[in-house]
Formats: structure tokens, sequence, C-alpha cells
């Protein structure tokens, strides 16, 4: 028999190599952890955020917007909805929600899932304000509410058009994502106008291309599908018209719908709160929309960020406030976008003057702020462009107020550094000098958290 000539190891001597052994293993997953982490948040700084995760938890997480508040309201009994047997709790809501009638725009393609009602005679009407949107459609089964949450984007709801002692307030839960969780919301939980090419029932007809529009499309690409009540001059828009036996979208009259004041002559307006579908608040819309989508975009990116940081940090046995350069270039990325559109870069200049049929421009423009000259960034142009001062209104608004200090930091060191002239970016070129220092004096007065040197 061969026996086993290798000399035993000492006892001591095994122990320290199996801890150098188990160390080495632990610091090899470590590091294909924080590879694995890396990978993600570079993934995910051009993919869709998975939203339903840490650190967002868009199904979870506390909701903070003006209709959840209103629910728990009326749940509560502090508030009474009024039911009208013309419009049902549509009256009231707006008016617990702050929300203008005369914001009201209607849209005839089939493009709710109440498309069943949905037709060029009888349009869904759609109302809003700077965080709130409202779908009322004739004899509907529910009021359609949505809303610019705090923290978590568009949420969706429903209110039953049921007279009931006390109307429950239903959230959606993914029904309304399949569309307004896409590439057409900066893929995030968020809101959008889309023109489209109706057939006469109001069928779009998505084989001939549909428009996702903001400030800075094509007159010419906007409000297939919706009815347009106002001036314009010599451009063109989709609006008012159908497409007639044809599938060749040079056919779209778009001449017959033009300049429309009276909409008596296209539909029947006496089941409406108004007789209007105006021109400005539908412009004022397709801006704000794709700007929340920013703003929401800004936070979730941030956040997702950050919350990334936060497990590296520990794992890599770094400080807490330790930020990477990922982190830190995900944040400029989506900063810099949602500063071009509240700057409105690349907006689609105007040919002629706009004038709408409502009194919404004049009701918009009195909401303010205020500096001690006068000005106001929810003053109109309609001459050359939608804003007198081109940096968005939504500056104000809570969901820009909730974004991560590192993100509002960065937006305003951009803005500083845009509109004191330090940036020579073509893309500003729409910024004259005198437009810039406007805009300083209405933030400088207007907006509380400014940083000290501003």
């Amino acid at each position: 028999m061969i026996e086993n000539v290798m000399t035993p190891m000492h006892p001591n001597i095994t122990r320290t190599s199996e801890m150098k052994f188990s160390t080495l293993m632990l610091r090899t997953r470590l590091l294909w952890f924080c590879v694995a982490m890396l990978l993600l948040a570079s993934r995910e700084s051009f993919a869709q955020l998975d939203f339903e995760s840490a650190p967002i938890n868009y199904e979870s997480a506390p909701v903070a917007n003006r209709v959840a508040d209103l629910a728990a309201r009326v749940e509560s009994g502090d508030v009474t909805l009024e039911y009208d047997d013309e419009s049902g709790y549509l009256l009231s809501l707006l008016e617990f929600l702050d929300v203008p009638v005369s914001s009201q725009m209607l849209v005839f393609s089939k493009t709710s899932f109440q498309q069943r009602r949905i037709s060029p005679r009888r349009p869904r009407a759609l109302y809003f304000n700077d965080d709130v949107y409202v779908g009322w459609v004739q004899r509907g089964e529910v009021i359609e509410l949505s809303t610019a949450d705090r923290e978590l984007g568009a949420v969706f709801y429903t209110v039953s058009q049921e007279e009931s002692d006390q109307p429950r307030f239903v959230r959606d839960r993914g029904q309304c994502l399949t569309c307004h969780a896409s590439s057409r919301t900066a893929a995030i939980p968020g809101h959008f106008v889309r023109s489209v090419y109706a057939d006469r029932s109001g069928e779009p007809l998505f084989g001939l291309g549909t428009f996702t529009t903001d400030h800075r499309s094509p007159f010419e690409e906007r409000w297939g599908g919706w009815y347009v009540s106002g001036t314009h001059g010599r451009q063109r828009h989709m609006g008012n018209v159908v497409m007639e036996d044809s599938d060749d979208p040079k056919t779209l009259d778009r001449q017959s719908g033009a300049n429309v004041i009276d909409l008596d002559s296209l539909l029947n307006v006496s089941p409406y709160l108004t007789d209007t579908s105006d021109i400005v608040a539908l412009m004022v819309l397709e801006h704000q929309t794709q700007t929340q989508n920013q703003i929401t975009r800004t936070g979730f990116e941030t956040r997702s960020a950050l919350h990334y940081d936060t497990v590296m940090n520990k794992a890599l046995d770094r400080e807490d406030d330790y930020r990477s350069d990922t982190t830190t270039r995900r944040i400029e990325s989506a900063v810099n976008k949602l500063v071009d559109h509240l700057l409105f870069v690349d907006e689609f200049p105007l040919e002629d003057s706009v004038v709408g049929t409502s009194e919404f421009a004049t009701e918009f423009t009195a909401r303010g702020p205020f500096d001690n000259q006068g000005r106001s960034l929810r003053q109109f142009d309609l001459t050359h462009r939608l804003m007198k001062y081109p940096c968005s209104y939504l500056i104000y608004s809570e969901p820009f107020d909730a974004l991560p200090d590192p993100a509002k930091e960065e937006v305003y060191l951009r803005l500083h550094r845009i509109l004191n002239g330090l940036e020579s970016d073509e893309r500003f070129d729409h910024l004259t000098p005198p437009v810039r220092k406007a805009i300083l004096g209405i933030l400088r007065e207007t907006k509380d958290d400014l940083p000290d040197d501003w």
C-alpha cells in the first residue's frame, strides 16, 4: 500500500487560508454586485425606469395630489359633491378641484377607454388646470380624472356617474398605464396630447400615423381628432375635420377646419358646459403635459440614481454621501432635458397671431404670480410664440417643488447660467438679452426657494 506522504497543515494555517478565501469570495461577490448595479443604472438612464420598484414604488407609495385630497374630504364628509341631471358630478368636481370651465376642449377621436360613447357628434370634453385633468362624455358611466402627483407622476381615477350619497374615487391600477407610461410620456406615468387622422365615426386611422404634440410641434401636425375654436391666420392644423373615404393623409382638408370661431356649425354644443374648444387652451395643454413629464422623469431618475448610490456605498463601505460619476451624469442628463422644456427650446414659431374664443387666456394669466412690475410667466405672446416670457409657469408647480434637492439645485444652476448669458448654445437664441433679464427679474421676486447667488 502506498502511504500518503503529504505533511498535514497546521490548524492555524488552515484557518488563515480559509479566512483569506472567504474574504476574497465576499469581495468578488461585492464587485459583481456593484458591476450589476452600475449596468442597471446605465441601462435605466436610457430606457424605461422600473417605477414599480424601489425607490419609486408607484403602486404602493402614498399618493400626494389634489384629487386624492378631495377624495379624502368626500369620504370624511367634509365635502359633498352635487349631482346634476345633465352632467352628473362634473360641475361640482370642477369647482372643488379649481378647474376652469373656460379650459374646455372637445376631442372626437375614439382615444379614450369610453370610446364607444365618443364620436364627432358627441366628443369627449376635457378640462384642466396646472395639475388636474377631467374628462366627461355624454351618457358616460364615469368621469375620468388624472393628476400630476407630487412624486409619482400621473395618477388616474374615475368617479361613477350614478347618483350617490358619497361618490367613490377609484384609482386605476394599470389599465391607463398601457398608453400613459410609454415613449410618448418620457417612459414614466404621464400625460400626452395625441393628434390623429380620424374617420367620420371618430375612429383613428393609425395606419396613417399619429403625432404626439407639444410646443415644438408644427401647426400642421396638431389637433387631428379635436375641435378647435379660434383664429390663427395662415397657419393650418388638423382639427375640425375628418378623413373622407381616403387613405392618403394629403387629402385631409385642413382649409375647411381653419379659423373656426363658432362650433355650432360642426356639432350640437348645447350638452356641454360652454360652446368652445379654445385654441389657446389646447396650446397650453400641449406644453404642460410634456413639461410635466420631464419634471417627473427628472425626479424618478434622481431618486433612482441616489438609491443605487446608497446601496453601493453601503456595500463598498464608502461614505454615505458619496456620489458616483454615473449618478451625476444621470441627474445632469435628466435636468438638461427638463431645462429645455422649461425654456421652450425649439418651440415652433407662430406665423400669425392666435386668438382664442373663451375667457381661458384672461383667467390663466390672472393667476400669476406677478412681480412688482406686473410681469408674470403666465402672460401670453400669441403673435410669435406661446408665452411672452418663455420660462414655464410649471416652475411653480408642486411636482417641481418636490424634486430631490440635487436635481433642483442643478436646474437652478443651469437656469442661472443660461439667463445670465453664460451659455452660448444657439438653442437659447430665442431668449434675447431683454427677455432673459425679464425672466430673471420675475423669478427673483416670485420664486421663494432660489439659491442665494440668484
